[in-house]
């Protein structure tokens, strides 16, 4: 692969980091209009829906391009997305179905601060500071935040209990089927510019985007938080 289709792949991936953070995580328009208007069980209705928010969310995108940035082995690819795949889901279908509640700018803003301690330690600073942490566990961890977050938009609507259970269960399964596919075609773009010499020269820059995505992410859900206060 040529260099500069290289920097064309990483152009691509900083311009997504840099995407305007408000479109991320919610359930919004006509979404969220149909979700509300429901009465008993639509599987694949709330399969796509599911999928569709997993592939259009920058935030849950965002982290999982850092996660997998310098994965080169299938195994381990599957393994950091199960554990994701895990934690979201977790905490998915308890928040909704258990009605466990909790500040949704506090939560994103936890989420945001994920996707910059990926991007910190894809650049070595931990490292550099003698800090040791394990990376399963903290992609698990922030797993369990980012289904927290989705919960916490999803109980703000006004959802029918007839069928909620099993709604829930295939939107939860829409979202792990559009991971799959988001994680397919970032892995497939990985693997296209990691061929060229531009790669590494590329990485950094690349991740310091996505770094400071993850920060204005959290400074916007910060600043909601506090206006909510007023």
């Amino acid at each position: 692969m040529s260099t500069v289709a290289g920097k064309r792949i990483a152009a691509a991936l900083c311009m997504a980091a840099l995407a305007p953070t408000t479109w991320a995580h919610g359930v919004t328009g006509g979404d969220a209009a149909y979700l509300q208007s429901i009465s008993g069980l639509h599987v694949f209705p709330l399969m796509y829906l599911g999928a569709k928010h997993m592939v259009t969310g920058y935030d849950h995108l965002l982290f999982l391009a850092g996660v997998i940035f310098f994965l080169y082995r299938l195994k381990d690819v599957a393994l950091y997305a199960t554990l994701f795949a895990i934690g979201h889901s977790a905490t998915l279908l308890l928040g909704v179905l258990a009605g466990i509640r909790a500040n949704a700018y506090i939560v994103d803003a936890i989420i945001g601060l994920s996707v910059v301690y990926k991007a910190l330690e894809n650049i070595g600073a931990f490292r550099r500071m003698g800090v040791v942490i394990d990376t399963r566990v903290a992609v698990l961890t922030f797993g369990f935040a980012h289904g927290f977050g989705l919960s916490t938009k999803l109980q703000d609507f006004n959802l029918s209990s007839e069928g909620l259970a099993g709604n829930i269960l295939s939107f939860n399964i829409g979202v792990e089927l559009g991971q799959v596919l988001a994680l397919a075609l970032i892995l497939l773009a990985l693997q296209l510019w990691r061929r060229s010499g531009s790669f590494l020269r590329g990485a950094w820059l690349t991740n310091l985007a996505i770094m400071a995505a993850g920060f204005t992410l959290f400074g916007y859900q910060l600043a909601g938080y506090l206006t909510s206060l007023t």
